[in-house]
């Protein structure tokens, strides 16, 4: 628990662990080479599409699985989980109190829980000189190149655009709504390749990569990495969850001999101390 009540309240907020006793309505997830689970849910919801009403099967809210991250919630602007939202907040404050240089970004940031929680934490502590990156694509994800990265050769996640594709007008709309969309939240558009070449700061306090795939993964720590400053926070979001995820961390910090202890969050998270 926080020592701030607003914060507090505020991460339980943006992942919906206060109206557990709604029980959850979970997007339907097609199954490859199969017909999408609750199939006659999913083709009715089709002929429905330019109507107001969303079909979906009502399931139970589970509690541990919202504190792990481990579901897809229907109405939370994150579903990172308890636990990795207690994450950022150590990261982030524990640079503060430190004066740890540069801004504070997340790549991929779906509905915009994680980038509105790092601005509430910002602001409750006075820090007007640090922005907050939202990186996105705003499209969902790529089509795997496996020629160039062969371990998303069967990554799937570009077909679940209708869940994982949120609009920037959208994230800014949930920035809004909390009171927390100004001057220090900054959005960068884009697929990460050609985007973070260029991207417009120099020194990063806490790096969150949150692009579940090897490409996106990699394209991070090519070059977001290189500009996290010594005493910051580098988190990768689906280490735990997906392998191709999983490979580039260890290729990056074999090939520029990162040494430094990968501490788990919650058994998919993770996240270091850059020390040199």
């Amino acid at each position: 628990m926080s020592d701030s009540p607003y914060i507090d309240l505020l991460k339980k907020v943006l992942i919906d662990y206060h109206r557990m006793e709604m029980g959850e309505t979970p997007p339907i997830k097609k199954n490859k080479g199969h017909k999408p689970r609750y199939w006659l849910l999913y083709a009715l919801e089709r002929i429905l599409k330019n109507s107001d009403f969303t079909i979906r099967e009502k399931v139970p809210f589970n509690r541990k699985k919202r504190e792990l991250g481990l579901d897809w919630p229907a109405y939370a602007d994150s579903m990172i989980g308890l636990k990795r939202m207690d994450n950022i907040e150590f990261c982030v404050n524990d640079t503060i109190k430190n004066n740890i240089p540069g801004d504070l970004i997340e790549t991929g940031v779906w509905r915009g829980g994680s980038v509105i929680f790092m601005r509430a934490l910002l602001k409750v502590a006075g820090v007007t000189d640090k922005n907050v990156w939202a990186a996105d694509s705003f499209e969902g994800l790529p089509k795997p190149n496996a020629e160039k990265y062969a371990a998303d050769k069967d990554d799937d996640h570009y077909t679940l655009h209708d869940i994982l594709a949120i609009s920037e007008e959208t994230v800014r709309y949930n920035f809004e709504k909390y009171g927390l969309l100004d001057d220090q939240v900054k959005f960068l558009k884009g697929w990460f390749k050609d985007t973070f070449p260029t991207a417009p700061f120099e020194k990063l306090s806490v790096v969150r990569l949150d692009g579940d795939m090897y490409e996106s993964t990699i394209n991070g720590f090519d070059y977001l990495y290189p500009k996290l400053s010594v005493g910051g926070y580098l988190i990768v979001d689906d280490y735990g969850a997906v392998p191709g995820c999983k490979q580039a961390v260890h290729d990056y910090r074999q090939q520029h001999n990162i040494t430094e202890e990968i501490i788990d969050i919650d058994g998919s998270g993770v996240y270091w101390k850059k020390l040199r």
